[in-house]
């Protein structure tokens, strides 16, 4: 009797250890394993920073270009980049979990990797507290859920410690500059408009429809933004070209900022760490408003 108390007790364990994990990922889609992923993909470089935060650095076989972060990354293989995968190489690689962000992936070779049967998880936060949760859930399809879930919780702290810092400060109206030839921008539904707004900011182009949405240097002067960002990685000429308007507050309150556009423009773990630079740039702003800059 107790041998067969112990089989039926080493079945149940076995049972439960090979049990299909299922998670949302963030277009509300179940995405279903069988088994924790051993070979996954990477299709954007923020995916990798979240795999990697989740303790599945080692299960990466392949991702795009520009995943350099953290250093072990740039010895992942490369597969194409975030608009054109080179489909061959993705196919001899076996994964078993791709991490998918749907806005520069193309629909028509996802639709070629759904064929195959491999499974894909769409990654986008929307919020910057839908960092942490990301980072947990590709924990759950990793089977490495004690690192993840850490990870997670530190973020969530961190986050809500920021959070709180802000709440009472005072608006700051700001122009959010993506690139200058031509101009970009970003809407109020992008995630970096969340941190403008964990910051106590404004995005003066937060009612635009499309999220990346091209501007004019018309349309900004007329918002007359009291603070105007560009990051490094991606701003190409430079807020300086602003400073040719010497009657833009922005300008005249000396409030030309730029930000390291690896930590704020990736919807990953480091996102927090660009958010605390933000808001430290905009109550620089403030300060120069107290001292009638």
């Amino acid at each position: 009797m107790q041998k067969l108390i112990l089989l039926l007790s080493a079945l149940c364990i076995a049972g439960t250890s090979t049990a299909a994990i299922t998670v949302k990922d963030d277009d509300g889609n179940p995405v279903t394993l069988q088994k924790p992923a051993r070979r996954v993909i990477s299709m954007a470089p923020h995916v990798t920073e979240l795999l990697f935060a989740a303790g599945g650095g080692e299960r990466i076989v392949g991702a795009v270009t520009y995943s350099d972060y953290p250093e072990a990354a740039k010895k992942i293989p490369r597969v194409g980049d975030n608009r054109q995968l080179d489909m061959e190489r993705v196919i001899a690689m076996k994964p078993d979990l791709i991490v998918v962000w749907m806005h520069s992936s193309s629909e028509r070779q996802l639709d070629m990797l759904r064929q195959l049967g491999i499974p894909l998880y769409h990654s986008e936060p929307p919020t910057l507290d839908a960092i942490p949760g990301s980072i947990a859930r590709l924990g759950q399809l990793l089977g490495t859920e004690k690192v993840a879930d850490a990870a997670a919780d530190d973020l969530r702290q961190k986050l809500a410690a920021l959070t709180a810092r802000y709440a009472r400060r005072s608006p700051v109206r700001l122009f959010y500059q993506v690139w200058d030839k031509p101009l970009y921008t970003l809407n109020g539904t992008h995630i970096v408009s969340d941190a403008i707004r964990v910051c106590g900011g404004e995005n003066i182009f937060a009612d635009l429809k499309m999220t990346a949405p091209v501007v004019s240097a018309e349309a900004v002067l007329q918002q007359d933004p009291e603070a105007i960002f560009g990051t490094s990685q991606k701003d190409n000429g430079g807020v300086n070209l602003w400073r040719q308007y010497s009657t833009m507050t922005a300008v005249r309150n000396d409030n030309l900022f730029t930000l390291n556009g690896e930590l704020l423009n990736r919807a990953g773990p480091r996102m927090i760490e660009g958010t605390v630079a933000l808001c430290e740039k905009l109550d620089i702003a403030r300060q120069h408003r107290k001292n009638g800059g």
